[in-house]
């Protein structure tokens, strides 16, 4: 049953001025609870009638999804990917409502956002369990950084020129070495990002696995890689001097040392997003990415 709902929304964004206030009139007649973030928060006019009938419904976004029975976000693919890391193993669901530019993950409009709360309110949507992945670094034999990621983990170089050698392991034992620009470690739904510029298959995304992708291997054999989710990854990589990167989502950078090892698994939790009932997967790949288009 849903009877307090949390708004997550994309910083600085010109449109919530418009957007938030009508979403909060609409939770309130339909007696439901609104709790939101400070962006969400700047949106409204200080002191407004909203604001005061709510109370101080305003609280830290890391706070929501305890307080919460379901998350509106409003943004784009960006805020989402930010949203899912911050969710921890929280199972409310995430109602995606795209604010941003290409929405390939926030794929709901705001055309569609009242459609789709009532069908919420009625028990009609459907829900899509999303595999997070989990990158370790470690150091020393001691984990010294642990991220989450919806999309990808990538392992980069900073030079222009250089390449980094680079050893997979899967369940402890040796796969193959590369020499690359890098190595993208994707979820299904990462499948979409990164790893498909690079070169990777396009994967649905309640499948159970990762996708390994060598990001311009210096060898025709390298191939992409998918593999069970349920199998741990190991990354080693030698680079010299040069400075290397672990990037999570495209947001969170890490510096590297010669000597750190990427672990890689499955996270104990899924994100759960609430879908469109009558649009599917491949009517977003056909509309946003004009996969099979001529």
């Amino acid at each position: 049953m849903i009877r307090k709902v949390g708004i997550i929304s994309k910083p600085r964004k010109e449109d919530l001025a418009a957007v938030v206030p009508r979403l909060l009139e609409w939770l309130r007649a339909h007696n439901l609870e609104a709790f939101y973030d400070k962006e969400t928060a700047a949106s409204i006019a200080p002191g407004g009638p909203i604001r005061q009938a709510q109370g101080k419904p305003e609280v830290p976004r890391e706070e929501l999804p305890a307080k919460t029975d379901m998350i509106i976000l409003l943004g784009g693919d960006g805020t989402l990917l930010a949203a899912a890391r911050m969710m921890g193993d929280s199972s409310v669901p995430i109602l995606p409502v795209n604010l941003g530019g290409l929405g390939f993950l926030t794929s709901v409009t705001l055309d569609e956002l009242y459609a789709i709360l009532e069908e919420v309110l009625a028990g009609r949507h459907r829900v899509s369990e999303r595999v997070l992945l989990e990158a370790e670094v470690v150091r020393g034999g001691q984990v010294i950084e642990r991220q989450r990621a919806l999309n990808d983990a990538v392992l980069n170089k900073a030079a222009l020129a250089r390449i980094i050698d680079l050893e997979l392991l899967i369940e402890g034992g040796y796969v193959c070495s590369y020499k690359a620009d890098g190595l993208i470690v994707s979820t299904p739904t990462g499948s979409t990002a990164y790893s498909l510029a690079a070169g990777g298959p396009i994967v649905y995304p309640v499948l159970d696995a990762f996708v390994i992708t060598p990001i311009c291997p210096h060898s025709l054999t390298n191939r992409p890689l998918v593999i069970p989710d349920s199998m741990r990854i190991e990354i080693d990589f030698h680079c010299g001097d040069e400075s290397v990167f672990l990037t999570i989502d495209g947001q969170v950078g890490i510096e590297l040392k010669e000597g750190d090892r990427i672990a890689i698994r499955k996270a104990p939790s899924k994100l759960r997003l609430i879908r469109p009932v009558k649009k599917t997967y491949f009517q977003i790949l056909r509309n946003k990415l004009k996969w099979g288009g001529r």
